[in-house]
């Protein structure tokens, strides 16, 4: 049974990860390095998940930074880890969209430079999961390649910059450790309950929605024939956890987006409907609503970021014949965006007054 070792941690992705590796019996032991500010938090976290799974299983919080030398840990922590054969788990990132260059550069490049020193200088890595994102493409448009990875003429927005630079530094680690990176589309709730812990990306169509309902019409933003990718969590859960130990995944770079994928538009519709019982009507011009989102104070009333309009617009394909290939015969697959939205809907709406799952605008 092998020892996993977890950046990311207690963060929403990394703890579902976890549970699933304690479901599928992949794992023997835990590391995780959080900041000093999230240890009481991780180590609650860490035993409500022994307590949830009913297991037992040996779980280590160090504090550390991994923006700095040895991930900031001890040297007898690093010795200690250099004992264990690890599979790094590499989830630590800024992923708003708003965030500022600086801090970006910082956690998503710096982080992944270390963490990528720290993975080089152990003697026994049975694998490394990198988690990139598919929007390391910027505004690349038409197919996108899983075994691409081309600087774009420009990027949306620091996140996606710093994502690229980042993957770029994984992506050399290949030829010396056994790597797979994780690229996944904008992620959702779980397609059949519907939780999540943030209401972000797409949920950020249902604030808007839901805060102009009072509205005799709620109009469709700008017109668009682009598609958007948004995958469950517990697709993206199970397909990382499956790959993590299948051998033919090391080397490899995988798109965990929806191979189906629904335009804009019509998630758009779905929404307005099931949020407020009948169809948009109208089109509010795309500049506008991008004038109009230049200002905090509408941002914070509607509930959306203004980078989220960039997407609108944007079209691109990814391709996913590596993580089809990969993930054949294991009964893993993304399920519908469009027959979610019942669910996705009914979670949002018992939980969107609640201050702890809305994103702080600005």
């Amino acid at each position: 049974m092998s020892a996993h070792f977890f950046t990311g941690f207690p963060g929403f992705i990394a703890t579902e990860l976890i549970k699933e590796l304690v479901r599928v019996g992949q794992v023997g032991k835990l590391y995780a390095v959080v900041q000093a500010g999230q240890e009481q938090l991780a180590k609650d976290k860490a035993a409500s998940i022994m307590t949830e799974m009913n297991v037992g299983i040996p779980f280590d919080i160090i504090v550390g930074d991994i923006t700095q030398v040895n991930l900031g840990m001890s040297q007898q922590t690093v010795n200690q880890l250099y004992g264990e054969t690890l599979t790094v788990w590499h989830l630590a990132a800024i992923y708003d969209l708003a965030v500022k260059a600086e801090i970006a550069w910082d956690v998503n490049v710096e982080g992944t430079r270390q963490v990528n020193e720290f993975v080089r200088s152990h003697p026994s890595i049975a694998r490394y999961m990198y988690f990139s994102t598919a929007y390391v493409a910027g505004k690349r448009e038409g197919l996108l390649l899983e075994t691409e990875l081309v600087r774009p003429a420009a990027f949306k927005n620091h996140y996606e910059e710093t994502k690229f630079e980042a993957e770029l530094l994984v992506e050399k680690l290949k030829a010396d450790v056994a790597v797979t990176i994780i690229r996944p589309g904008i992620v959702r709730g779980h397609s059949k309950t519907g939780k999540t812990i943030k209401f972000d990306g797409p949920y950020f169509f249902m604030n808007m929605i839901d805060r102009l309902k009072w509205m005799p019409i709620i109009p469709y933003v700008g017109k668009t024939t682009a598609c958007i990718n948004v995958v469950p969590i517990d697709y993206i859960i199970q397909a990382t956890v499956f790959l993590a130990s299948k051998v033919e995944a090391a080397g490899q770079t995988v798109h965990l987006t929806d191979p189906s994928p629904h335009p804009i538009e019509e998630i758009y519709k779905a929404m307005v409907v099931e949020l407020t019982g009948k169809k948009p009507k109208g089109r509010l011009p795309h500049a506008i609503a991008k004038t109009g989102l230049s200002s905090i104070w509408l941002q914070r009333k509607l509930g959306v970021e203004a980078e989220t309009i960039d997407y609108l617009t944007w079209n691109a394909t990814f391709d996913t014949m590596i993580a089809q290939s990969l993930l054949a015969g294991s009964g893993i697959s993304c399920a519908d965006f469009l027959e979610s939205i019942p669910s996705m809907t009914a979670f949002y709406e018992e939980n969107k007054k609640n201050p702890d799952f809305h994103i702080k605008i600005g």
